[in-house]
């Protein structure tokens, strides 16, 4: 398992691969699942973790690393590792300078798992596209005063979206879950497309 790390050269941003420990800068990330800290830790803690977001721009894409590089709005560089089958589509769709969101659960202090990623303004509408390999659940529901996730907010909308499958949504805020489980529609992406990348229990 890797960890990538963004640094700025004269050529502009480089990915660096690094061995997975202690990592060097707080910008580092990984989307690739990873075992539990340990065997005693409650299977609910992971959906009890926050969602958090990173909002910027793309740049970067090294295909070879299988990873994009992004630089967030309050300025700082973050790189992030996706599989294959995600890395194909942004590096096929998109391009640098794109804006970019990377939804995640911040597991331990050296691992963010990537719910997914999204491409504001890429489409009309909220669409999102399932590369998790395997059938999952997205739930939906309207914005309420600019949050998302609150008791309030209205009828909830469910899409089962099978392996590679996409849905076309008109709710604001949305959550996904493997087949069998359910989850608050939190997350706010926008319109844009969004790949699913790990839908949590």
């Amino acid at each position: 398992m890797t960890w990538l790390r963004a640094r700025a050269s004269a050529g502009g941003l480089v990915l660096l691969a690094v061995s997975l420990g202690a990592p060097s800068s707080p910008v580092a990330a990984q989307s690739s699942p990873a075992a539990p800290p340990s065997p005693a830790a409650p299977a609910a803690a992971a959906r009890t973790r926050p969602q958090k977001s990173a909002y910027g721009t793309v740049s970067a894409i090294d295909k070879s690393l299988s990873a994009v590089a992004m630089k967030t709005n309050d300025g700082k560089k973050l790189a992030w590792r996706f599989p294959p089958r995600v890395i194909d589509q942004v590096a096929t769709n998109f391009k640098v300078g794109d804006q970019m969101i990377v939804i995640y659960r911040q597991i331990s202090s050296s691992e963010k798992r990537v719910t997914a990623v999204a491409f504001p303004g890429s489409e009309p509408t909220p669409i999102y596209v399932n590369t998790t390999g395997s059938r999952v659940l997205v739930r939906t529901s309207p914005m309420v005063n600019g949050v998302c996730g609150t008791p309030d907010a209205g009828p909830i909308s469910e899409s089962m979206l099978p392996a590679d499958g996409l849905a076309e949504v008109q709710e604001a805020c949305w959550c996904c879950a493997v087949d069998g489980e359910s989850c608050t529609p939190g997350n706010k992406s926008g319109n844009g497309r969004a790949f699913l990348v790990n839908c949590f229990k």
